[in-house]
C-alpha cells in the first residue's frame, strides 16, 4: 500500500509539472508603449535601533575567578653528578710579630739626645704590669744668643692594670723633672756687658698618681681620680685632685648619659713679679653635665645641660653656672655629607702646671684663676667625598669670661730676679670672643700613604686689651705618613703660624717709657723623618726638623734653633 501511495503521488506531481511547462510556453507578450512620469527615486527605509544604554554589572565582569589547583611532586632520580670546586690560592704574608717592649736611641745636632724606653710585662691573664722612661735634651747653640739656651725633659712612669669578666681597673705613678732657661733678652737693650750675671735656669717638677675603673655592664660606667703634685725650683707648688663619675640616670626605659666631676685646686708663689707680696690662690668645683640623646632616622640629637658650683677658697666668693651641652648631626647624603652643630660651654680651671706646659717660659709669679667658657656655639660639615678622601668644614663662635693671655713680662731697671729682664712671660686676662673658621681634609691614598691638610682662620674681639696677645690669626698644617714597602717608612710635616703681637715694656725708670707693640712673623717649620726595619726587632730612623733653618721666634725674644738632624735606632723586645 505504502508502495501504490507513492506511485500514485509522484505521478500527479509529474502531470502537474507538464501542464504548467506547456502553459508557459504557448503565452506572448503584446507590444505596449510606456509613459514615465517622474525620475526614479530610491529611499532607504529607517532601520529598527535600539534606544535605551543597557546596563551592565561590572563587578560581575570583572570579578576575578577562583581558580584551585594542586602540585603533585613526583621525586625523580638524578644521576647528575656536579663537579668540585677548587679553591682559589692566595698569597699569604707572613704574619709580623708584635712586641710588648722597645727602646729607642738617638742623637743629633746641638748635642741633642732623644732616648724612650717602654715596657709591658703580662704576669697573668688579665693581669699587666710596665712602665715608661724617656728623655730629650739639648745642649743649646742659638746664634746670637746671650744667654744658656739648653734644655731637658725627663720622665718615669709605673703602672698596673688588671681587667675582670664585668670590670677591669688601672693604677699609674709618674714623675716628670724638666729644666728650661730664660734665655730670650730683648737686643740690643741687653749685651754680653750687662747680661753676665743673670742665671736663667728655671726647673718643674711633677709628681702624679692617678686611677682608673671601668664597668661593662653597670649604670656606673667609670670612675677616676688624679692627684698632681706640681713645683719648682723658685719656691712654687700647686696640689690638683680630680675626681670623674660617668654614669646613666635611667628615666622611663630611656637612659641619660651624665657625669659627675669633682675638682680641688691650692698653690702659691713666694712673690709676685715685682717681689711685693706672696701670690696664693684655691677653688673647689663641683659639677654635672647631663645629655638626653634623641635619634630619629638620620637626626641625632643630644640635649642636656652642664651645671657648676665654684667656691673661691682664697677670695670667699661662691658661684653657680649653668651652662648649655648641646649636640645634633644629620646625614644629608648618608656618609657623603653628613651637618652637624652644638653649643657648649664649661667652666675650665686654669693651673700653673698647664701653663708652663703651653708655654715654659712663664714666670712663677702668675695670677691663677678659672675661665668662664659662656657658650661655644659651632656648626659645620663632613663627611667623604670617596672612599680616600674625607673632609670637615667648621666654623664657631666662643666667648670666653677671664681668658688668660701670654704677656712678655718688663724689663724691670735694678732687677733682683733672674726673670725680670723682659725674658719670660706673664698672664693677663681679658674678656674675648673669638670667631674661628676651620678646613680639613684627609687623604687615604692607600693602606700605606695617609695625608691630613688643615688650616685655621681666628678673629679677635677683646674687652680691655689692644691686642690679643700671641694669639695668632692663622694655623695650618700638613702631616704625612708613609709605609713605602716592608722595610722603609717616611713621614713629612709642614706647621704654619701667622703674626702675633706682644709688648715690651721697661718699668723702674724716673722717665716712664711707652710700651712698643711687636710683631712677631708668621713662620713654617718644616720637618721629616725616614726609617729602615733591618729586621723584626731592629730598626734605624733619621730625623730632619726646621728643614729651611728659619731663626724664627715661637715667643718674643726666643729664637729657635735652625736646622736640626738626629739619628738613632729602636729596639723591640719581649722577655
Amino acid at each position: 500500500m505504502q508502495k501504490q501511495t507513492f506511485y500514485t503521488f509522484l505521478f500527479i506531481l509529474m502531470f502537474t509539472a507538464f501542464s504548467f511547462a506547456q502553459d508557459r510556453k504557448t503565452d506572448t507578450i503584446d507590444a505596449q508603449s510606456v509613459n514615465v512620469v517622474k525620475p526614479y527615486t530610491p529611499t532607504i527605509s529607517d532601520a529598527f535601533k535600539i534606544k535605551e544604554i543597557p546596563i551592565l554589572n561590572e563587578d560581575d565582569n570583572l570579578k576575578k575567578q577562583v581558580v584551585k589547583y594542586n602540585i603533585f611532586s613526583i621525586p625523580v632520580a638524578s644521576t647528575f653528578t656536579p663537579a668540585k670546586g677548587k679553591a682559589a690560592e692566595v698569597d699569604k704574608q707572613k704574619q709580623q710579630k708584635l712586641y710588648d717592649n722597645y727602646a729607642s736611641l738617638g742623637v743629633g745636632s746641638y748635642t741633642s739626645i732623644l732616648g724612650e724606653l717602654y715596657i709591658n710585662h703580662e704576669l697573668i691573664r688579665g693581669e699587666n704590669v710596665g712602665g715608661s722612661f724617656s728623655h730629650h735634651s739639648s745642649q743649646g747653640g742659638i746664634d746670637d744668643v746671650l744667654l744658656d739656651d739648653s734644655f731637658s725633659k725627663t720622665g718615669l712612669s709605673a703602672y698596673f692594670s688588671k681587667a675582670l669578666r664585668d670590670y677591669d681597673w688601672k693604677v699609674e705613678t709618674a714623675y716628670e723633672r724638666n729644666t728650661f732657661n730664660w734665655y730670650g733678652l730683648p737686643q740690643p737693650f741687653f749685651n754680653e756687658a750687662n747680661s753676665g750675671g743673670i742665671d736663667p735656669a728655671h726647673t718643674f717638677n711633677n709628681l702624679s698618681v692617678n686611677g682608673t675603673l671601668n664597668f661593662s655592664d653597670a649604670v656606673v660606667n667609670s670612675a677616676s681620680v688624679l692627684f698632681r703634685r706640681f713645683s719648682d725650683d723658685r719656691g712654687s707648688a700647686e696640689n690638683r685632685f680630680v675626681a670623674k663619675s660617668g654614669f646613666d640616670i635611667p628615666i622611663s626605659g630611656e637612659s641619660i648619659a651624665s657625669e659627675l666631676k669633682i675638682y680641688f685646686l691650692k698653690g702659691g708663689f713666694d712673690n709676685d713679679f715685682f717681689g711685693s707680696q706672696e701670690l696664693k690662690y684655691g677653688n673647689v668645683n663641683v659639677g654635672l653635665k647631663s645629655a638626653y640623646q634623641l635619634e630619629q632616622d638620620d637626626l641625632t640629637v643630644d640635649l642636656g645641660a652642664n651645671l657648676v658650683y665654684l667656691n673661691d677658697t682664697e677670695g670667699g666668693k661662691n658661684k653657680f653656672y649653668i651652662y648649655p651641652n648641646i649636640m645634633a648631626s644629620y646625614r644629608l647624603v648618608s656618609d657623603v655629607v653628613i651637618a652637624y652643630a652644638s653649643i657648649t660651654g664649661d667652666l675650665v680651671q686654669n693651673t700653673y702646671s698647664d701653663f708652663s706646659d703651653a708655654n715654659p717660659f712663664v714666670s712663677p709669679t702668675l695670677n691663677i684663676a678659672p675661665t668662664d667658657q659662656t657658650y661655644n656655639a659651632s656648626i659645620g660639615m663632613k663627611g667623604k667625598l670617596s672612599n680616600a678622601v674625607s673632609y670637615n668644614v667648621n666654623g664657631s663662635y666662643l666667648d670666653e669670661k677671664v681668658k688668660p693671655l701670654f704677656k712678655a713680662n718688663s724689663v724691670v731697671t735694678g732687677a733682683t730676679q733672674d726673670y725680670q729682664n723682659g725674658n719670660s712671660f706673664g698672664i693677663i686676662y681679658d674678656d674675648v670672643r673669638t670667631f674661628s673658621v676651620l678646613g680639613q681634609l684627609s687623604f687615604d691614598i692607600n693602606r700605606n700613604i695617609n695625608l691630613i691638610m688643615q688650616g685655621e682662620y681666628f678673629s679677635y674681639k677683646l674687652t680691655t686689651q689692644a691686642e690679643a696677645w700671641n694669639l695668632p690669626d692663622l694655623k695650618a698644617s700638613a702631616i704625612l705618613n708613609a709605609q713605602i714597602d716592608e722595610n722603609w717608612f717616611a713621614g713629612a710635616s709642614l706647621f704654619f703660624t701667622g703674626e702675633r703681637k706682644d709688648e715690651f715694656r721697661v718699668d723702674g725708670t724716673l722717665l716712664p717709657m711707652e710700651p712698643v707693640t711687636v710683631t712677631l712673623d708668621s713662620f713654617l717649620d718644616a720637618n721629616l723623618h725616614v726609617g729602615y726595619r733591618i729586621n723584626q726587632q731592629l730598626s734605624v730612623f733619621g730625623k730632619v726638623n726646621n728643614i729651611f733653618n728659619n731663626d724664627y721666634q715661637n715667643w718674643s725674644n726666643f729664637p729657635v734653633q735652625g736646622i736640626q738632624v738626629l739619628g738613632g735606632a729602636t729596639y723591640q723586645f719581649d722577655f
